[in-house]
Formats: structure tokens, C-alpha cells, sequence
């Protein structure tokens, strides 16, 4: 296969990924990096990042470690602005989709005051508080000022 045929095949792939409809309506759609998009749980209660690689594969490991090492440096990208912009000193991070099939990884940030601390979300986030307009949009400007966030293609 020619470059410019692989190109072709991409192109064509990239236009039929869709994001599972669960990750939809858990997330508020706010941008994309290179190869993962960004979504922002509805909780409000932390703040919840979920990144979904465009993809194919199942699991992180199965990516080729080009795209493996890209959907990291990404997380890691949300895991700086965590820390740094919004001033949590602990970052969970995940890639578990037992429930949502579709790759994604989560990054969560973390501290001694949240409401689940120190269990994992994961099953122990009771509380529920949604984001605000305003609030949601001060942390899609943020975020993207910080990293390489691009906006939502709508």
C-alpha cells in the first residue's frame, strides 16, 4: 500500500469514529489533541477528564507504541493542568473499560477534600454537582491556553 493509499484509508476511518454513546452522555465534549478527544464529566464533583483515543483498539497495551505513547504524553498533558492550573495535588489514572467498551482513559484530579477521598471514584462518588455554563467554559479556556487543546468541531 502507497502512502498516499494509507493516507486514503485513514482519512476514511477517521470520518466513521464515533464516540460510544455512553462516554456522550457521561461527558461534556471539549476539545481534542492529536489523537484523543476530551471530554469532561458531567460530575462535577472533581474534575474528571476522559480522553478517548481514535482508535480501533481495545485497550491502551494494544495501540501501537507510537499512538501508545501519544494517548500518554496527552493524559499527561490534562495531569500537568490538573496539578499546575487547578491545584490538585493527586491524579488517578485509568484505562479500565469494563463497562464502556470503547478505549478511554480517565484522569481524575485528586485531593484530600473530595468527596470520595481517599477511595477511588470508581464506585465511591456519591455526590453529584453539574458544571455551570460558566464553569465549564472557564475550563475548556483554560485548558486549552495550557496544552494543545483544540475546540470541538461542530
Amino acid at each position: 500500500m502507497t502512502v498516499l493509499e494509507k493516507r486514503s484509508k485513514q482519512d476514511r476511518d477517521v470520518t466513521k469514529f464515533q464516540l460510544h454513546p455512553q462516554l456522550v452522555a457521561d461527558g461534556h465534549a471539549i476539545g481534542r489533541f492529536d489523537l484523543c478527544h476530551v471530554l469532561l464529566h458531567k460530575n462535577a464533583s472533581v474534575p474528571w477528564f476522559i480522553l478517548v483515543p481514535e482508535t480501533d483498539a481495545a485497550d491502551l497495551l494494544d495501540l501501537p507504541d507510537a499512538q501508545r505513547a501519544l494517548a500518554i504524553k496527552e493524559a499527561a498533558l490534562v495531569s500537568e493542568f490538573l496539578k499546575t492550573t487547578l491545584g490538585f495535588s493527586k491524579v488517578n489514572f485509568a484505562s479500565i473499560g469494563n463497562v464502556v467498551p470503547q478505549l478511554h482513559l480517565h484522569v481524575v484530579g485528586r485531593k484530600a477534600s473530595d468527596p470520595c477521598w481517599p477511595a477511588p471514584v470508581w464506585g465511591n462518588l456519591h455526590e453529584t454537582r453539574e458544571y455551570s455554563s460558566a464553569d465549564l467554559g472557564r475550563i475548556t479556556r483554560l485548558l486549552m491556553r495550557a496544552t494543545l487543546l483544540r475546540p470541538v468541531s461542530r
